[in-house]
């Protein structure tokens, strides 16, 4: 509590004792320093956790077209690296906190002669977050990023763009987490000028995770860029098996575009199984 706030509340305090309202001048006081010395010491304490963590879900995945006959070129595996540091504490004005985080997702066609990497995305990025909280818990954040998406090709297979998103993650309790996210693009790639149009402008969804965290499921919809009433959808299913384990069984399902650069403008419906490891509070969208 900043001290000029303690001394009006004193001031208060004092005027109610002298009109004879003790029980709520003392109660004024107690609810404010409770209040102030909660929220330091949630902030204290995420400030005191780890700098190095997870950022997106990390995971490893094989399937195919769950409409299809499996062959060769419907059918792969799909890992996802993703980290965060944070650089600063949670004390930068309007308590944020400055940090860099790397994705990496690699499509793999390991059913094809010789198991080629079809493609990769590079999503390095640097933000600014803020936590949330609220009484006695960590409400969530919300995010202000720059990022740069690229599959390091060149020639006639090089994708890349970039963005600016403003994003954020809000735990209506400890089963219920919902997050949306908004950017303003910047295409720089030649070859996919219109990249928009199939990875959209926005996004949201919501998970839902029982109280034990043993099982979970989420659904993720990206609006594409056009006037049409028409999504990329994300869906996930996830299961602890033991109790001391960080890494859960995995059930995802794509129905959309823009799952990997090199294809953005191709349509994927891909259903795969793997396992997959969670940050500790909330998976990134």
């Amino acid at each position: 509590m900043k001290p000029i706030n303690l001394k009006f509340n004193v001031l208060l305090a004092l005027l109610s004792l002298l009109l004879g309202n003790a029980a709520t001048a003392q109660a004024q006081i107690i609810r404010t320093d409770t209040k102030t010395n909660i929220t330091d010491s949630l902030r204290d304490e995420f400030d005191r956790g780890p700098y190095f963590t997870l950022y997106h879900d990390n995971y490893f995945v094989v399937g195919t077209d769950p409409v299809h006959r499996p062959t060769a070129n419907n059918s792969d595996v799909r890992f996802q690296v993703s980290i965060a540091q944070k650089l600063t504490k949670s004390r930068l004005p309007l308590g944020t906190f400055l940090f860099l985080a790397y994705t990496q997702t690699v499509q793999w066609d390991v059913f094809k002669n010789s198991m080629p990497m079809r493609d990769f995305t590079f999503n390095p990025g640097i933000g600014l977050a803020k936590p949330l909280f609220f009484k006695d818990r960590f409400l969530g954040k919300v995010t202000l990023m720059l990022e740069h998406m690229s599959n390091g090709r060149d020639s006639i297979q090089s994708r890349s763009w970039n963005r600016v998103a403003l994003g954020a993650s809000i735990m209506i309790d400890e089963q219920l987490t919902v997050d949306g996210k908004a950017w303003v693009p910047i295409v720089d790639g030649m070859n996919n000028k219109d990249i928009i149009k199939y990875v959209g402008l926005f996004q949201g969804g919501a998970t839902f995770m029982t109280r034990n965290r043993k099982f979970g499921a989420s659904c993720h919809l990206v609006k594409r860029g056009t006037w049409k009433l028409d999504f990329n959808t994300t869906i996930d299913v996830f299961w602890r098996p033991w109790d001391r384990a960080n890494q859960y069984l995995f059930l995802q399902w794509y129905n959309g575009y823009g799952e990997t650069l090199l294809d953005y403008n191709q349509f994927h419906n891909r259903l795969r199984v793997g396992i997959v490891i969670k940050p500790r509070f909330f998976s990134e969208y």
